[in-house]
């Protein structure tokens, strides 16, 4: 598992996100939902995660976006935080996002954090092939900014590329799913081969990346044809287990029919499981924790798990041809 820490000069911690690849053969036009949009299934994922640091003699402040997020289609059941350290604790929503960001000054020594959350989640399910494009001029305002070049997803620079794969292709959800394919045939998944400096130019340069790697690729070149993307953080629920164990997980959701669509970029994690934690431009804006200080930190802990109730409609998430999203219409 890759795991970076960041100097106080960049002070992002990035998720280790360092799974293998797994790729889904694309749906056949022949292919229909497995069940009506209007009669979604329910799902339950338990997840237990701890944060470990240590803390160097000057102290060190800490911006943790660890909290899963409401949405129309995510209700958190249950949550609760422990922290080793008596210390006073912020935790703010952004307006505009939605994040919970979780803020607080540790001491000189250890810092353990640890959370533990229950989430319900009921997608709006659709039949790609039904789900439209938005045109720039329909974009609601705050969509806008998930059009343009970021840190980690330079469109600008990708614009002949994507215009010569993708501008002949019709304008929808299989368009994005043509994307979404193109990045997992042509970059390897592989540990440890990319760190905190790592852009979606890089990643097409050097055809090898990690999960958070091919979200930003795939992002760049969907922004590249006019179709605003985004950064989502979860976990890898459904991930093989030969790959070790639960991890953090980068995975895009694409403004489609005025909603938000999931993608799994790297294809490791079976959608219909993937928790929303955080969403924004790119890894910069959602790092699980973000540190101002000399700390040296100890690889996460996640444990996952999905509830199966019948009796209340709740399903084990599994592959589905669906489009999914947990974001209403924009």
């Amino acid at each position: 598992m890759a795991y970076t820490r960041h100097t106080p000069l960049w002070p992002i911690l990035m998720p280790r996100w360092s799974h293998t690849q797994a790729r889904m053969p694309p749906m056949r036009h022949s292919e229909q939902p497995l069940w009506p949009a209007s009669q979604p299934d329910m799902i339950r994922i338990e997840l237990q995660l701890g944060l470990t640091y240590q803390v160097d003699a000057l102290g060190a402040d800490f911006v943790f976006n660890v909290h899963a997020a409401h949405t129309p289609h995510q209700c958190v059941a249950f949550e609760a935080l422990a922290i080793n350290q008596s210390v006073p604790t912020w935790l703010d929503t952004d307006p505009a996002t939605g994040n919970r960001r979780l803020r607080l000054r540790a001491w000189p020594g250890e810092l353990a954090l640890s959370y533990r959350t229950a989430v319900e989640v009921t997608h709006h399910t659709a039949d790609p092939h039904q789900v439209h494009e938005v045109p720039v001029a329909q974009l609601p305002p705050e969509v806008l900014c998930y059009l343009y070049p970021s840190r980690y997803c330079q469109s600008d620079r990708l614009l002949p590329l994507a215009a010569a794969e993708f501008g002949h292709l019709a304008p929808g959800y299989t368009r994005v799913q043509a994307i979404q394919q193109w990045v997992q045939q042509r970059v390897c998944f592989a540990a440890n081969t990319s760190n905190a400096s790592t852009s979606a130019l890089d990643t097409l340069l050097d055809r090898v990346g990690i999960c958070r790697d091919f979200a930003h690729l795939m992002i760049a070149l969907c922004r590249a044809v006019n179709l605003p993307a985004r950064f989502t953080t979860g976990t890898d629920f459904g991930a093989d287990p030969r790959l070790g164990p639960p991890d953090f997980h980068a995975y895009v959701e694409v403004y489609l029919g005025h909603r938000w669509y999931i993608f799994d970029a790297s294809g490791i994690a079976i959608p219909m499981g993937l928790m929303r934690l955080g969403t924004g431009r790119d890894a910069a804006d959602v790092a699980f924790a973000t540190i101002f200080g000399n700390v040296q930190a100890h690889a996460p802990v996640l444990w996952t798990q999905a509830v199966a109730d019948p009796g209340r409609g709740l399903v084990v998430p599994h592959h589905r041809p669906d489009a999914l999203s947990t974001c209403g219409a924009g």
